[in-house]
Order: structure tokens, then C-alpha cells, then sequence
């Protein structure tokens, strides 16, 4: 928090009291507001590849940038003002003015001015408030345009004062040579003496350190997001001020001491989209979210990816009461709706912060009671599936039954399939592999490997058998898509079949050409799992990689391994458990490796080892031929941990 001096100056006149509360405005808004950025991280040294929400942030201040505007949502903005600022007669005189007056050629003015249109918007920047945004959007625009009419010609160096935590300082020496972009407009001044200037007028507080940002801007790499000098343009035209649109890029060069001891110098060049880390990323993204015309439903779409489903049915429901009867949109949009509908629930539980960490020794949850066929126990757990209320269900190998452990409940757990002995009967499993939930039905579908077959059994207390669903298969691996198309892999066809439910011979989309190392080829399908562009995802066992096909690609991708079996970061050994986030992140169980990886979007040379990789134990930092993993909504990594016969939860911190 910065603390500030509570008692800034005495004043006795009226014009100096007004001049001297405009200044405070000024320091606030330079100095003591927050500063909201990404980082995008790259290079050889990097561990973390892409910064999903920078990817994103750019993505949304594009789609909001080219989304209409009305009168609705103007409407609808000045209510929401008129109730923040309610009894503050000051604030509703402006906000009367706003309404009356605003033209686009005043952007600039209005935002410069101290009046609730900044502290409005920059909140909303500040806090990602992306419906706040989303109403301001035509004004975003506005100040665009008038940025971009009066852009800088000549290279320019500015300045930018700024308090910060210490952990944010460090952050920030960490991430030399990489890319910032600020979620905000970005205020600077060409006048050094100026910018230091408002941090001597705020006191420095605990854990708290002033910087001052020094910043090559050339307007020859400006693509999208222009900077220009406001200070004709603004109510403080006697300042030298240079605003940078909102989501500006840079590259932070160094962060370094200065010579008088007394801040931290921030340097930085300013940069495009087009730059060579950046552009394909950017171009792949828009390709994919962006080459339609852009509406409510292309912004619902990307909200939806980026893990946020409530405010996709937010405006998902906005646009369908825009649309008549016969419009010809309703039916794709009616498909999204039943997307969205039968996933809900679901799309927080794989929304995984991009640098997120685990805790290195995990909790036994389910098992860790030596090997064996009491309910407290487990023999050699494959796959397992985590519920929405945190509830695991696993595929007790060796006990040939399917076991379901409660949330908090780690001492016994219940059998819900099986359990009968090893056998081919209905009410029998023979050594299952893998297992998931249907909720439409409320049902386990179990790869029953032993029997070569694919099973439903019913969740419903007093169930006794299941039924058959597909039959002479040798499975390994099932995943369900939000269609409810059912993905299994066939060992010993070395291919991935997807199955409508009540269908028996399925539709060939991954491998299918013999067992290889090509890349329309696999070798030891195991565990899938399925995004929502209905890509598949194989951990391709024998081959040690992880392959990605796009549907209805005739060869798939590698997207982690393929680089001969071993232990090196660039390599996996016997991969198995796989799951994917809504950034594309890929965590893989490396099952010689004892570990579980991450390889992210940005970064396919190399992954990172999240949790195990201390060598063979049973101690809870390790494994012994690990082989399922899964997430909770809460982004806590379950693995189970074969040989150990357990199942250990690591959370995530």
C-alpha cells in the first residue's frame, strides 16, 4: 500500500487551492495508482514459454477495438457512473456535461480531466473489469483514433515515476529482455526532472520502491498501439505529456540503480506486434478468434477461452436479444449456446494460471495403505477422473473394480463399479485403465482393457452391472467432448477412434496407419484428452511424445518429446496421463521419469518438471511409475501413483 502524506500543503486561497488539488490529481495518477502488466517471457532461459493472459489481453483490446458500439451501452454506462457517484453532485454535473457534450475529438480531454471518466476507466483497466470495459469501448476507441491522428514523428524519450512493491521489483530484474505490455494507458512525460519530481510529493511506505521508467518510443515500430504528445489535447496543456494507447508493448532492457542511489532506473524500448517472438503468436490467435466479423458472440467465443463462462452467457444472451427470428446466425449461435449449456461447470476446472506452481510433497488422498483389495486400499491405480465437488474416481487396476474417494474422506473409499473378481460378466471388470464421468446421464464410462471393451455403468446407488457401449476394442484411454463424442484409443490398432454414444465403429482420428514413429503414425496409443476445437491429444507411449491432431488432419503434431526416450528436459519417457488447459498448456506424466512436465503453447523444444522427478521412492515428493493425473476447479494436480498404489493430490500455491 503507499502511504502518502495525509497533510500536503496549507493553502489560503481559493485559485491556489484549486491549482494545488489538480497537482495531487496529477501525482495520483502518475505515481500512486497502480500499474497493471504482463510479461512475456521468451529466450533460451525461459521455463514458462507464453504468457497466456498477455496472448489474451492483446486478442481482447482488438476484438473490443473492432466490436460496434450503441446507444444501449452508452446508456447503460452513464447508469452505472450515476450510481457509483451518487451524492457526489461535483461528479453528476460532469457525468450531465458527458452526456450533452462528448464528442469523439474530445477523448483526449476527458480522459486527461479530472473528473469520473478516468477514475471509471482506469479502475475498470486496474482491475479487469472486462464488462466496464467492454461499455467503454467506444471512447477506448475514440482516444485511439485521436492518439493515432496526432501520433509522435521523431523518436522520443519519456519518463514515468511509479511506486512498486519489492516483489514486483523483482519481477521485474527478472524478466530482462522480455515483453511488457501495460493493460492501461500508459502516461509518461519527456521532461526527466518532472517525472521524479511527483515521487518526492509521496512518502516511500513499507515494502515499497520508486522507479522511474525511461523509455526509447520510435514511432517507426507503431502497428496498432500509437503514442502521442496529449498535452494540447489535455486540461493540463502547460505538461509535457506522451500517452501510450492502452496494451502498448515494450521490451524491458535493464533494471538498474541510479547513480544518486535514489530510485530504480526501468529501461525500455517500445515495440510492435510484428516482432519476431510476437507475430505468429498473434497471427495464429486472431486467424483463430478473430477472422470473422466481429460481434457479441466472437467476443463471448474468446471470453469462453479464456476460462470465463459466465460472462460468455453474459453476452452470448446480450446478442441473442439482438437477433430477429429469422436471422441466420441463430443457428451456429444456438450450437454455441448448447456448447456452453452442456460444458458449464467444467471450464473453470482447466483454467490454470499460466505460471502457476504446485507444492513439491503431496497429500495421499485416496490409497497409501500398501497393496491390496480392502476398501482403504488400492492395486497399482491407472487413470482417475476429479468431479466438480473434488470427488476421484480410479481405475483400480489390480482389483479390477473402479473405486470413488470422497472429498475429505481419505481413510476408506467406496467401489461404484466392479469389485466382483477378475471376469467378462456385466457386473465384472478385468483390468480397467482408465474412466470418466458423464454427467448428462450421471454415469462411469470405464476402458474395461481386459475385456476389449468400453462399459457404462450407472452412478445410481444399488447399480450392479453395466452395459456395454462398444465391444472388441482393446482400450486404453477415453475422452469425452462438450458434444458428448466419445475418444478411445486402441492399443492394438495403434489408433484413436471417436464414437457417437450408442455408435460401434467409430470415426478413425488419430493414427490408423500401423504402429510407427511418423507422423500419422502411433506406436502404444494411451491416455487423450480433447479441447474444444476437438483437437486430440495421444500420449504416443512407445513413441515418447505427446501428439496433437487438429480434426480432421491427416498427421498429427508433436507437442512435447519426440526426441528419443530419456530424462532431459527436451525429452519424455513412456508418457501417459495428459491434460491440456484452456491456453494450450500440456502436463504430462513422463512414467520413467517419475514426474509429471509442463510444456507450454509458446515453447515445444522443451518442458519444465512441475511436481516428482526426485528419483524412484514412495516418499511425497516422488513416484514409483506414475500413471493418471487430472485438476480439480481449483487447479489442484491429482496423480496416481501406480506402483505406490496411491493417489496423491499436490495444491496448487
Amino acid at each position: 500500500m503507499i502511504l502518502c502524506s495525509q497533510v500536503k500543503a496549507v493553502v489560503t486561497e481559493l485559485g491556489e487551492l484549486i491549482t494545488r488539488i489538480k497537482a495531487d490529481h496529477k501525482i495520483q495518477k502518475i505515481v500512486e495508482e497502480p500499474l497493471s502488466m504482463n510479461i512475456f517471457t521468451i529466450g533460451g532461459t525461459s521455463t514458462t514459454g507464453a504468457n497466456g493472459q498477455f496472448i489474451f489481453s492483446q486478442i481482447l483490446i482488438d476484438c473490443l477495438l473492432r466490436l460496434k458500439t450503441n446507444k444501449v451501452d452508452k446508456k447503460e454506462l452513464i447508469d452505472h457512473c450515476k450510481q457509483q457517484y451518487q451524492g457526489n453532485s461535483a461528479e453528476l454535473s460532469n457525468l450531465r456535461e458527458f452526456r450533452e457534450d462528448y464528442s469523439p475529438e474530445k477523448a483526449l480531454w476527458w480522459y486527461t480531466r479530472e473528473s469520473f471518466f478516468y477514475k471509471t476507466l482506469n479502475a475498470a483497466l486496474c482491475n479487469e473489469n472486462i464488462h466496464i470495459i467492454f461499455l467503454f469501448r467506444g471512447f477506448i476507441s475514440d482516444i485511439h483514433r485521436q492518439l493515432e491522428a496526432y501520433q509522435a514523428d521523431d523518436t522520443l524519450r519519456v519518463y514515468r515515476s511509479q511506486m512498486i512493491s519489492s516483489d514486483e521489483l523483482e519481477t521485474l530484474k527478472k524478466s530482462c529482455d522480455q515483453f511488457i505490455s501495460i493493460n492501461s494507458f500508459f502516461s509518461t512525460s519527456t521532461d526527466k526532472k518532472q517525472a521524479l519530481s511527483f515521487l518526492n510529493s509521496c512518502d516511500v511506505g513499507d515494502n515499497l520502491e520508486p522507479i522511474l521508467f525511461e523509455i526509447d518510443a520510435n514511432p517507426a515500430l507503431v502497428t496498432s498501439k500509437p503514442f502521442a504528445d496529449v498535452s494540447p489535447y489535455s486540461e493540463f496543456t502547460d505538461e509535457s505529456e506522451v500517452l501510450f494507447m492502452l496494451g502498448s508493448i515494450f521490451r524491458l532492457q535493464n533494471v538498474n540503480r541510479s547513480s544518486d542511489d535514489r530510485v530504480w532506473i526501468v529501461r525500455m524500448t517500445l515495440c510492435s506486434d510484428d516482432e519476431h517472438d510476437l507475430k505468429q503468436i498473434f497471427i495464429d490467435m486472431k486467424d483463430r478468434l478473430l477472422s470473422s466479423e466481429i460481434n457479441l458472440q466472437t467476443l463471448g467465443k474468446l471470453l469462453w477461452e479464456m476460462g470465463k463462462p459466465d460472462l460468455t452467457e453474459k453476452y452470448f444472451m446480450r446478442m441473442l436479444e439482438q437477433l430477429s427470428s429469422d436471422d441466420p446466425l441463430l443457428g451456429d449461435f444456438y450450437h454455441d449456446l448448447g456448447r456452453l449449456a452442456s460444458n458449464a461447470g467444467n471450464l473453470d476446472k482447466i483454467n490454470i494460471p499460466v505460471n502457476a506452481k504446485w507444492a513439491q510433497n503431496g497429500v495421499t488422498i485416496a490409497g497409501g495403505n500398501g497393496l491390496g483389495s480392502a476398501t482403504n486400499q488400492l492395486n497399482h491405480p491407472f487413470g482417475l477422473f476429479v468431479d466438480d465437488d473434488q470427488t476421484v474416481v480410479i481405475a483400480d487396476w489390480g482389483n479390477n473394480r473402479i473405486m470413488q474417494w470422497k472429498n475429505g474422506d481419505t481413510t476408506n473409499g467406496q467401489v461404484v463399479a466392479g469389485g466382483k473378481g477378475r471376469g467378462d460378466g456385466l457386473h465384472q471388470l478385468d483390468r480397467p485403465t482408465d474412466v470418466l464421468i458423464d454427467k448428462e446421464t450421471n454415469s462411469l464410462i470405464i476402458c474395461d482393457l481386459g475385456n476389449q471393451r468400453v462399459v457404462r455403468w450407472s452412478r445410481r446407488s444399488g447399480t450392479t452391472q453395466g452395459e456395454i457401449l462398444i465391444d472388441d476394442i482393446r482400450c486404453d484411454g477415453l475422452a469425452m467432448d462438450e458434444q458428448r463424442y466419445l475418444y478411445v484409443s486402441a492399443v492394438g490398432k495403434d489408433e484413436v477412434r471417436r464414437y457417437r454414444l450408442g455408435e460401434k465403429n467409430g470415426t478413425l482420428v488419430a493414427g490408423g496407419n500401423g504402429a510407427g514413429g511418423g507422423l500419422n503414425q502411433l506406436k502404444v496409443p494411451g491416455y487423450l484428452f480433447v479441447d474444444r476445437d476437438h483437437s486430440v491429444y495421444v500420449s504416443d507411449y512407445s513413441n515418447h511424445r505427446v501428439m496433437k491432431w487438429v480434426e480432421g488432419a491427416k498427421e498429427g503434431i508433436v507437442v512435447a518429446g519426440g526426441q528419443n526416450k530419456g530424462n532431459a528436459l527436451t525429452q519424455l519417457c513412456y508418457p501417459l496421463g495428459i491434460f491440456v488447459d484452456t491456453l494450450g498448456t500440456l502436463f504430462v506424466i513422463g512414467s520413467g521419469d517419475c514426474c509429471v512436465m509442463r510444456w507450454t503453447q509458446g515453447d515445444k523444444k522443451q518442458g519444465t518438471v512441475v511436481v516428482g522427478g526426485n528419483y524412484r521412492g514412495a516418499r511425497a515428493n516422488q513416484f514409483n511409475r506414475p500413471c493418471g493425473l487430472s485438476f480439480d476447479r481449483h487447479g489442484n494436480l491429482y496423480v496416481a501413483d501406480g506402483d505406490n498404489n496411491r493417489v496423491q493430490r499436490f495444491s496448487i500455491e
